[in-house]
């Protein structure tokens, strides 16, 4: 039987419904998602043996949860990934503003309703997704927000007196019972504003204007915090902290295969750029070292952190730059190319917080320093490592490429055609031997990235010149290159 078509409470009782709070809900379905050994939060990586089990466990508990984690790490998606473990409907007395449940109403409106209408009262049934309140915190946020206020209006229309209960407007949290109800950026909350939560938190007390309302709230309460909060703009105060069933840590993702699977998820691409354009493995490694080489940078603000969604929003912008150069060209398919990368510059400059030497270098010229750092932590996986001091007489695996550009140089146009581009690459000889010689399994579609990111590389090890002109780089012998600069 479809348990929405009962509309009165006589039949509710009758079909031998069981009231059960919002705690007990997530407890109970949660039991059963592990015991049939389903993935509970779908979507989250990097978390199955650190965040979801201590999660879990708080949940199991009956805890109210304060999440507690720089930006970027999937804080409030986890909160709404919650709502999946709540029933899909559950009853509620029509017309209530706080969703009182018909066998146990707490609103004055409701034991006044079912004292007149017994088990004709009706019902309406609330769907999980609408389970689900979300506030960011802010320091104008006020206790009305929250809790609620006396009405003048309500007064005004129902003729009553200010000193009746039925004037108060309930705030979001009343509005919210039932519900899993999320504050976001916790500090930012004023202190006055945090002690107005202790009883709702505790005992389901509230006072509105005076009037002392006893309404056991059933409510989940899920926190966000930023550790960074605790010093710069606020603090969470300790008597809330104390009402706070589980404080869980959150991190960034631990390896670049994990990140990987995070942007690439969450990346809004148009299917004309999945289509048309191929991004090697190398490029996509290299990209998410960017957030790696940020995270231990000395120009970065590690207390701020570097979001995943830089990560995310590089993504994107490096593949609309290969899109726009093809459509330049008239290339209706192409490759990702190292020099693309400079695209992704302008995602990197506004997500990440710089120190003081930071600021001295500029945004840009930080993100260029990332992208170099990443380019060099990669190339020893893929080519012999370059050590700072060389032995004497030792012959280097790159001296017939060095040699070659003792007399040569080579230029890569950033809006050069994809069959311009290859030629220049294939007319360095030494390249493609290096490239045979150690990477002879590279798939042919990545092949061109794996040529320029070699000539990149040795950049970066001071073994070649780069110099960077309005159109493209130009490669050339380390001397050749200090003095076109001079």
């Amino acid at each position: 039987m479809d348990t929405t078509q009962i509309k009165t409470l006589g039949a509710l009782k009758k079909a031998g419904y069981n009231s059960k709070s919002i705690k007990d809900e997530l407890r109970d379905n949660l039991r059963q998602r592990i015991s049939k050994g389903e993935t509970v939060f779908e979507g989250i990586w990097g978390f199955e043996n650190t965040v979801i089990p201590e999660l879990e466990r708080a949940i199991l508990s009956r805890h109210n949860i304060n999440l507690l984690g720089l930006r970027g790490q999937a804080k409030t998606r986890l909160a709404r990934l919650m709502v999946n473990l709540l029933d899909e409907w559950i009853p509620c007395i029509a017309g209530s503003e706080i969703n009182d449940d018909p066998l146990k109403p707490i609103s004055r409106f409701a034991r006044d309703l079912i004292a007149e209408q017994g088990d004709d009262t009706p019902i309406s049934w609330l769907h999980r997704d609408e389970r689900f309140y979300e506030k960011l915190a802010t320091p104008d946020v006020t206790v009305a927000d929250l809790i609620g206020d006396i009405d003048p209006i309500k007064a005004a229309n129902l003729k009553l007196s200010y000193a009746d209960d039925r004037v108060i407007h309930f705030g979001m949290i009343p509005r919210a019972n039932r519900c899993i109800f999320v504050i976001n950026e916790l500090p930012d909350l004023q202190a006055r504003i945090q002690v107005a939560l202790f009883n709702i938190l505790q005992e389901g007390d509230i006072q509105i204007r005076g009037f002392k309302v006893r309404m056991p709230l059933d409510l989940q309460f899920i926190f966000t915090a930023n550790p960074e909060d605790y010093t710069n703009r606020g603090s969470i105060v300790t008597p809330l902290k104390d009402r706070i069933g589980s404080q869980i840590l959150t991190h960034y993702p631990e390896n670049i295969r994990i990140a990987r699977t995070i942007t690439e998820q969450e990346a809004r691409l148009d299917g004309r750029q999945t289509e048309g354009i191929h991004v090697p493995s190398l490029a996509q490694d290299l990209l998410e070292q960017i957030g790696f080489e940020a995270r231990k940078s000395e120009f970065v603000d590690y207390k701020s952190g570097v979001s995943a969604r830089m990560s995310i929003t590089a993504f994107e912008n490096l593949l609309s730059t290969a899109e726009r150069r093809a459509l330049l060209a008239g290339d209706k398919t192409t490759t990702v190319r190292l020099s693309d990368f400079m695209g992704v510059i302008p995602a990197i400059t506004g997500k990440i917080e710089l120190v003081y030497e930071g600021e001295q270098e500029g945004a840009a010229a930080v993100a260029e320093h990332l992208l170099g750092n990443a380019i060099r932590t990669l190339f020893a996986e893929y080519f012999p490592r370059i050590e700072k001091l060389e032995r004497q007489r030792e012959v280097s695996p790159y001296q017939e490429l060095t040699d070659w550009f003792t007399e040569n140089e080579l230029e890569l146009l950033d809006e050069a055609t994809d069959k311009a581009y290859r030629k220049q690459l294939d007319s360095v000889a030494p390249l493609k031997t290096l490239q045979g010689r150690y990477q002879p399994q590279v798939p042919a579609a990545d092949k061109y990235f794996l040529l320029e990111f070699l000539l990149w590389g040795l950049s970066e090890h001071q073994k070649l010149g780069k110099n960077r002109f309005t159109e493209g780089y130009q490669f050339r012998d380390p001397l050749g290159a200090y003095i076109s600069k001079l």
